[in-house]
């Protein structure tokens, strides 16, 4: 399952949820809006991200308007508007949290 999440971790609940529900499933999550705040590096949510052990995926647009480029986490993939497409795509199913 694809776990889109587009609310900033310090403002919601919905990563811790998210993880803990990705773990059981196998999934990967994906990033974007405020959301992609979670990809941080040296933030509270970075270690939580790198113990879930899935795919992490963060919506370049998203993360280049919020001038994260260079301080995102190792490990994180970024995609283009069409690789959010494939992405949906390569998944039978998809979650987006609020």
């Amino acid at each position: 399952m694809l776990h889109i999440v587009n609310k900033s971790p310090f403002d919601t609940g919905s990563l811790a949820s998210v993880l803990r529900v990705a773990k059981k499933d196998g999934g990967a999550v994906l990033l974007i809006e405020d959301g992609v705040y979670a990809a941080v590096k040296n933030s509270a949510t970075e270690a939580s991200l790198k113990a879930a052990g899935m795919p992490v995926y963060v919506l370049q647009a998203d993360a280049d308007a919020r001038g994260l480029q260079s301080r995102l986490m190792d490990g994180v993939n970024m995609v283009d508007y069409g690789g959010f497409v494939d992405l949906v795509a390569g998944h039978d199913n998809v979650q987006s949290w609020l």
